[in-house]
């Protein structure tokens, strides 16, 4: 498994924009538009490959926030097939070392409720009361590194 930093607007990230639309995107029946794209310009954009393959197995975005010691972690999403395999678990470990470099030491994300017992595991807590975004129920996630 190879994780890499990619460059917005590249050939791997129109890939894990493909990624991000079919795992999170359509089945809400949202699409990203060319605005929401030019919004992660300034973004940390981060790829996941098994070996021998080309298409990304998963991806995520780090943003830092408005909070000074914070970081948000977004769009994490693993390839249906390749789910159960430890990959969101990986991508996550290495969004946290990259929090780390940036000189920061809290790492946050808006997880879909269904999503907290993944986060839970790695030693995230919720924070917060439950909200809505995108349509569905979403709670603060956080660690400190």
């Amino acid at each position: 498994m190879e994780i890499r930093k990619i460059p917005h607007g590249s050939a791997a990230y129109r890939d894990t924009v493909a990624l991000r639309d079919r795992i999170l995107r359509a089945p809400l029946g949202l699409k990203f538009d060319e605005n929401d794209l030019q919004r992660e310009a300034s973004e940390i954009h981060i790829a996941c490959y098994c070996e021998g393959d080309s298409f990304p197995v998963g991806c995520a975005i780090l943003c830092p926030s408005g909070e000074d010691a914070a970081v948000k972690m977004r769009q994490l999403a693993i390839d249906e097939n390749a789910q159960g395999r430890g990959i969101g678990t990986t991508l996550v470990e290495f969004c946290e070392q990259e929090t780390r470099e940036l000189g920061k030491d809290l790492l946050f994300c808006h997880a879909r409720i269904q999503a907290a017992v993944f986060y839970e595991k790695l030693g995230y807590r919720k924070t917060g009361e439950p909200f809505e975004e995108v349509g569905l129920p979403h709670v603060r996630m956080e660690k400190e590194l």
